[in-house]
């Protein structure tokens, strides 16, 4: 098999782990139990060695198409073919188990639905990303994978048989018949359990769809793009890791961007800022559940700084700090994309920005859905006054670059933003505060920025202090009321970011050739960017060039409304996908340029 495109997957999860789904009936890549945990299907990073679950039409002449249900993460594949079409059905059940089954379970169920069509099952684990052996026990219920660390049973109401690594079946269905299959995990080595029987897997099915069309009926957005809206609020609900309330940056790990390169990172993890925007997107269309989840995971690191008050950019679901990056040598990486990385060193970089995404979403957290309590905002003073302490410090910035630390001006734009919601925080709810020391360094930032971080040759804010080089971060700054988006400065950045770092209406990041990050190799545009220009053009008024800016970068989702990190040079989806960065964007540019459209003003802070 050749590898697939990125943007040819679906993904289905149970708020612990997610699983991608090929338009091909495919699994590539699934992490089990846990986001975090090693990869029991990799296809993605390996096609040879990394491991798949197929269930997929023996001939190869069909035409294959994928939907969700409305409004869930149940995934239906469809294989249509002149002798019959089949769908199969997939989804993680969210809270009860499936029959005698443990938790954490996929389901993949498979009908025709018109005529007769054979199908061949594979299921081929690659445990410990693919590091592990395994051996495979073929039972009557169905069939056993045992590794050393994990065992998996995949249970079927069909003959599975022993293929070396793999357990593989064949299935002949007629119309109006079905067969359910179940991965579950096992305790040690004891015995599969018994196939569902339909009316389970019924009952399974109208749990889960059940369970995420309940949920997305709390979403309050009645706008222009209510689908896209409702599937981008769906995907980052699926990067939620429930037992926490931490929002992983995406489920997957070293999927490039751009393919061929070195810039594969594992974003299994929680960022304070990814975490803090997914959150704001959250729930400004009323998903509070979500925010409080995660504002309890938060306070738990927060309860970790000590005295100093200091925060890492990101942890791991369960709140470690340490996350070793190494590399898996024996993977060749997506289409020959190497290296593929685990783990993240960027953990211990210092990225100041964190504390103005962080203090803008308690802020908003305080006015939209609980008040702050005093013992929470004793650690808010405490992050506040630990910002006056190291806003002047050179850091890696928002793009973790690993070239050395410099005078980023986002960075200083987010301790900006810091100090300011705290002085807000403080004076709307009247708690005690260092208010003049907050006051004085808030404006010296400004005040800085204004000088330092402002180019009179480009005309422009620019990425670090004294440079000449350009950054898509700074589109953030009406966003987050650090300027007006009419103020003349503001005006002239927006227009040399979008002739300078804006190709065919999409946005990069930055130059790579005039400011080096330390890595070899180009990058596509960044999808988080493109809807801060969406954003920023709204707020400036200019409402028919933001909305067929809206309108084209919508066009670049795929076939299900799921956006990676990037968009390559020829349309593709790159990096790890799906992004929550994408789609939080795409809520926040959404929910605005609709207001805006209807003769309301965005949101004030």
């Amino acid at each position: 098999m050749a590898y697939q495109p990125i943007e040819d997957y679906g993904v289905i999860g149970d708020l612990h782990t997610a699983a991608l789904v090929g338009r091909n009936g495919s699994i590539d890549w699934m992490c089990y139990p846990h986001f975090d945990s090693p990869s029991v299907f990799a296809a993605i990073l390996d096609d040879e060695k990394g491991g798949r679950f197929q269930i997929a039409p023996v001939r190869e002449d069909v035409n294959r198409k994928q939907m969700y249900f409305p409004d869930t993460n149940v995934l239906l594949t469809r294989f249509l073919s002149p002798d019959g079409v089949a769908e199969v059905t997939d989804f993680m059940p969210v809270g009860e188990a499936v029959g005698t089954h443990g938790h954490h379970q996929l389901v993949r169920s498979v009908a025709v639905v018109r005529g007769a069509m054979r199908l061949r099952v594979v299921c081929r684990p690659a445990f410990d990303y693919a590091r592990a052996e395994h051996v495979v026990e073929s039972r009557p219920e169905g069939a056993c994978f045992h590794s050393e660390g994990l065992s998996l049973a995949l249970t079927a109401p069909v003959p599975l048989r022993a293929e070396g690594p793999a357990a593989v079946a064949d299935v002949e269905l007629r119309e109006g018949e079905r067969v359910t299959l179940v991965l579950s995990g096992l305790e040690g080595k004891e015995g599969c359990p018994r196939p569902i029987s339909e009316e389970e897997a019924e009952l399974a099915f109208q749990g889960t769809h059940d369970y995420w069309q309940s949920w997305l009926a709390h979403c309050n957005y009645r706008g222009r793009w209510r689908e896209m809206v409702h599937r981008s609020a769906l995907a980052l609900k699926l990067l939620t890791y429930q037992p926490t309330g931490a929002i992983v940056a995406a489920p997957t790990c070293s999927l490039p961007a751009p393919i061929g390169g070195e810039r594969n990172w594992d974003y299994r993890y929680t960022w304070i800022r990814d975490a803090s925007f997914t959150l704001y997107g959250l729930m400004r269309i009323g998903f509070t559940e979500e925010a409080a989840g995660f504002m309890r995971w938060l306070s738990a690191r927060i309860q970790e700084t000590g005295g100093d008050g200091a925060l890492q950019i990101m942890y791991s679901i369960d709140g470690r700090h340490e996350l070793p990056e190494s590399t898996l040598d024996h993977l060749e990486g997506y289409r020959g994309s190497r290296p593929v990385r685990i783990g993240n060193g960027a953990h211990d970089q210092l990225q100041l920005d964190i504390y103005g995404e962080l203090l803008d979403a308690v802020y908003l957290f305080n006015k939209h859905a609980t008040p702050v309590g005093y013992d929470g905002w004793l650690k808010i003073r405490r992050i506040l006054n630990h910002v006056c302490d190291v806003w002047r410090d050179p850091d890696e910035g928002i793009w973790e670059v690993r070239s050395g630390r410099q005078h980023f001006v986002y960075s200083k734009l987010m301790c900006w933003v810091a100090l300011d919601r705290g002085l807000r925080l403080a004076g709307k709810r009247s708690f005690p505060a260092d208010h003049q020391r907050w006051l004085t360094a808030r404006d010296e930032i400004y005040e800085e920025i204004m000088t330092r971080g402002w180019s009179e040759k480009r005309r422009a804010f620019v990425q670090a202090y004294d440079s000449e080089t350009l950054d898509a971060a700074n589109l953030i700054m009406p966003l987050v009321f650090f300027v007006s988006p009419t103020d003349p400065r503001f005006g002239s950045t927006l227009e040399a970011i979008q002739r300078d770092l804006t190709s065919g209406s999409l946005v990069h990041r930055y130059d790579v050739d005039q400011s080096p990050d330390g890595l070899e190799g180009e990058e596509g545009t960044f999808s988080m960017c493109t809807f801060w220009l969406v954003e920023a053009l709204t707020r400036a008024g200019r409402l028919p060039e933001a909305r067929l800016i809206f309108e084209r970068m919508l066009g670049y989702s795929n076939h299900l409304g799921l956006y990676a990190e990037q968009v390559g040079s020829a349309g593709e989806a790159v990096g790890n996908f799906p992004q929550a960065f994408s789609h939080l964007g795409l809520i926040s540019a959404a929910f605005n340029l609709d207001r805006a459209l209807g003769g309301s003003r965005y949101e004030k802070r």
